[in-house]
């Protein structure tokens, strides 16, 4: 028996989905596309949803519609996707990395302010696996200071923060549809904004910077002239292949989400009196996603000292998994100690221990809706058996 990281669910409703594109000769942006964008709105309450071609490409499309310019800092988390920091990259700009709280695995609000300079226009907080960043501070802190926030929700679909979806509290929110997320369309993405201006020009940005789109011209009069361009745009589009495989999957979230969580429940009960496993944490008023079910492997208390030998016995225990046809995988990275970041900006692993110590030592275990309790009991014995061979 092998037992996957993850796998998407589909049913005859999206493959029906996917043919119906076809079957009309339009499969670029269109009307599909504009459907997803309507279901996505309803179910997470943001007033506009905008799609794109992956989560970096909305994440790069907020931060541009922001004007973020070289010269200027934005406040990223230290334990992310390497994303995140990419997009400020791209831009000219300088991401400023903070600490995580181990616990949550998010960025640690405490430590924010003190990383704010004169340079500093925003922060991109990240939901990371599914829970939300503790954003009442962030955004207070915002306030303050003058920044603005974009959140990263990539793995955020599903979660909540005080009542309200993520994605729905900064400037802009960005989600992932990549097929290790909740709902998937292969690759793509979505911008949420309250803010019409804002929704206006990622429509733009997203198609080159044109004034409207192919499907707006093809549905309009004087169709037979190119758009006006007057923004330096990008081709972040989403197919509407892609928009229709989005539009089944929304008709399902509800259960899907609903059977994550159940799951993650079971893992929670299997996983109680295994001291050495940090599971997911969920503080009160959070409702986590579950994009992933990530723990912390703590046989000991981690520290800078020791980080590297549990890091060793981890990886370890993950190979004995594999050999069981058992999937793992870290968490995700810190881009403080990946080539590019730690050799641009000289940083070392020290100034970010809680980032170091979720990148040596994270776990997540499978997590999927067609997941049976016996594969999630064959997963829970072989973990508590790899750790004593």
């Amino acid at each position: 028996m092998r037992i996957p990281i993850t796998k998407p669910f589909f049913g005859v409703e999206e493959l029906r989905a996917v043919q119906l594109p076809l079957e009309s000769g339009w499969v670029v942006q269109g009307p599909f596309v504009r459907e997803f964008e309507e279901k996505f709105s309803a179910f997470t309450g943001a007033r506009f949803s905008v799609a794109t071609s992956s989560c970096t490409t909305a994440l790069h499309i907020a931060v541009a519609a922001l004007g973020l310019k070289p010269g200027d800092e934005v406040i990223v988390p230290a334990f992310t996707w390497v994303s995140t920091a990419n997009v400020v990259e791209y831009m000219g700009a300088k991401p400023v990395f903070c600490d995580i709280d181990l616990r949550t695995f998010n960025i640690d609000t405490s430590q924010i302010e003190a990383l704010i300079t004169p340079r500093t226009v925003g922060m991109i907080p990240v939901h990371l696996f599914g829970l939300c960043a503790d954003m009442h501070p962030i955004l207070e802190i915002a306030r303050k200071h003058n920044l603005w926030v974009v959140e990263d929700a990539a793995c955020a679909f599903g979660a909540r923060y005080c009542g309200r979806h993520a994605g729905t509290f900064g400037e802009m929110g960005c989600f992932s549809f990549h097929p290790r997320k909740s709902i998937t369309t292969g690759e793509g993405g979505m911008i949420t904004t309250q803010r019409e201006d804002f929704d206006q020009l990622a429509r733009s940005l997203r198609d080159h910077g044109a004034s409207r789109s192919d499907l707006a011209r093809h549905e309009g009069k004087a169709g037979f002239l190119l758009a006006e361009y007057n923004h330096l745009g990008y081709n972040y589009r989403m197919t509407d292949i892609q928009g229709a495989l989005g539009c089944a999957q929304m008709e399902r979230a509800e259960w899907i989400l609903a059977e994550r969580a159940r799951r993650a429940r079971l893992y929670d009960e299997m996983l109680a009196e295994v001291e050495w496993l940090q599971t997911p944490v969920v503080p009160d008023g959070y409702v986590h996603g579950y994009q992933s079910y990530v723990c912390l492997f703590c046989p000991e208390k981690p520290t800078l000292d020791n980080v590297e030998r549990l890091h060793q016995r981890r990886n370890q225990l993950m190979r004995r998994l594999e050999e069981k046809g058992i999937a793992t995988r870290q968490g995700t990275h810190a881009p403080v100690i990946l080539g590019y970041y730690a050799e641009k900006y000289g940083l070392r692993p020290e100034q970010f221990p809680n980032a170091y110590m979720a990148d040596r030592l994270s776990l997540a275990l499978p997590l999927y809706v067609q997941m049976t309790k016996d594969e999630q009991t064959i997963v829970c014995e072989n973990l508590r058996r790899a750790l004593d061979a």
